[in-house]
């Protein structure tokens, strides 16, 4: 159909445009650049002209930029590559980051979640199971409860919901040990120090989130001052400690059982640079960036096996493919966004996500770049292949557009199309940012 039209070779071109994205968003409206005069102010000629009814595609198809790679993989895959730079841009400098950012002390930290009762695991050392079984790395029975009558689910799915406000509870005490360890008040701290973190939030099998961070100490400027002298890792490293233990969020109380949530004994802080990672692994800069960033396009679907998208009724558990923990942990995180005094904890609308609503990759506003940064860097690139034309001296661009969403997603003859296609022309090498 498409051959016969005459049609095929511009809608290949204009699908290669979107580097593989298989949910894209459909607009139709259009777009004009007007030369303006600088000095009158008069609009002039037309320097380019966009009009979706023109488009091959009959509407202009943009990347849905989803995160999670079970919904679209090329634009997690950018996600994650996004993710991977931020993180190492605030290890070792450039986009925007000072190369001496890659002198000051960093540790590399995961926080993990208290437990709401024993599940299936594989201790080290090649120990068995509490059920008396070695379990394999995939067996499914990892992260379930020996026993689901007598396991929390109420809590779990609780602290999921208040563990980015602990997170914050935890930033706060970490800045308040740092001082205190350098003989400051916390007024005094920003004179003299900033402590900068990034992190992202990664799925239990058990359905518990939990958090990796890198947290670096800088100057009072960020990371463009050096820090002080008395800032060390080990400093860092105990300061850390403390804080973890010392973050509290009280929650609400649910029929008359009140509940406060803590970070788990399991906490992991190490030095980057250091050679016990993974097994031996260095902790080098881009050994955590890339650790990290690995998790950035991951939800609670890929560990627990969960849902990737939200639910409007119960009733669409009984036809969904998922294990039964996760069926457990949905239907309870349900039943408590129903109770008005959890209202704002919006559970219903986070049920695919086990009650987890925060967001999974955030860092403070010194650590580096920003992933709006990137996507912005990465569209002017763009922009600048396609060579428009440009306003001549004295002009400047006057941009006139207007769009209107048509849908989501390709038809078949389109998916077909895109599927037959190679790596869009020129995004091969586009900025490595990506």
């Amino acid at each position: 159909m498409l051959a016969s039209l005459g049609t095929m070779p511009e809608l290949a071109r204009q699908l290669s445009g979107l580097g593989g994205c298989t949910h894209p968003v459909r607009l139709d409206g259009h777009r004009t650049e007007h030369a303006v005069d600088r000095t009158t102010g008069e609009i002039g000629r037309v320097l380019h002209h966009l009009d979706s009814s023109a488009l091959p595609a009959g509407q202009l198809l943009v990347r849905c930029n989803n995160r999670r790679a079970t919904r679209c993989a090329a634009c997690a895959e950018t996600y994650r590559r996004d993710t991977y730079h931020l993180i190492t841009a605030g290890l070792r400098g450039g986009k925007g980051t000072p190369q001496q950012v890659a002198t000051h002390p960093r540790v590399f930290a995961t926080f993990t979640a208290p437990s709401f009762g024993p599940v299936h695991n594989r201790p080290s050392g090649g120990r068995r199971c509490r059920c008396g079984v070695r379990h394999d790395e995939g067996a499914p029975a990892l992260g379930t409860p020996l026993n689901a009558d007598t396991y929390d689910y109420e809590a779990a799915v609780l602290w999921n919901a208040h563990a980015g406000a602990l997170w914050r509870r935890l930033s706060i005490y970490l800045r308040r040990e740092v001082a205190k360890r350098a003989g400051l008040t916390q007024r005094a701290f920003r004179d003299h120090a900033r402590v900068s973190f990034a992190k992202v939030a990664e799925y239990q099998k058990r359905g518990a989130v939990h958090f990796h961070a890198v947290i670096r100490i800088d100057g009072p400027e960020g990371g463009e001052s050096p820090p002080p002298a008395w800032a060390t890792a080990e400093l860092l490293t105990d300061a850390v400690q403390v804080a973890a233990v010392a973050a509290r969020v009280e929650g609400p109380e649910v029929d008359g059982r009140p509940h406060t949530f803590t970070f788990g004994r399991q906490l992991d802080v190490r030095t980057i640079r250091s050679a016990d990672f993974d097994g031996g692994q260095a902790l080098t800069d881009r050994a955590v960036a890339a650790y990290i960033a690995k998790y950035a396009t991951k939800g609670a679907e890929t560990a627990t096996g969960t849902l990737d998208r939200p639910i409007r009724f119960l009733a669409e558990l009984a036809q969904a493919r998922i294990t039964e923990h996760a069926r457990r942990m949905i239907r309870t995180a349900w039943t408590l966004g129903a109770r008005p005094e959890l209202a704002e904890l919006r559970l219903r609308a986070w049920a695919h996500m086990l009650g987890f609503r925060g967001h999974f990759s955030t860092k403070s506003r010194r650590y580096s770049t920003t992933l709006g940064a990137l996507r912005d860097a990465r569209a002017d690139w763009r922009r600048a292949q396609a060579a428009p034309p440009v306003p001549q001296d004295g002009e400047t661009t006057l941009v006139l557009a207007h769009w209107v969403f048509a849908g989501t997603g390709l038809s078949h003859a389109e998916a077909w199309l895109a599927a037959s296609l190679e790596p869009a022309p020129g995004t091969e090498g586009e900025p490595t940012h990506e």
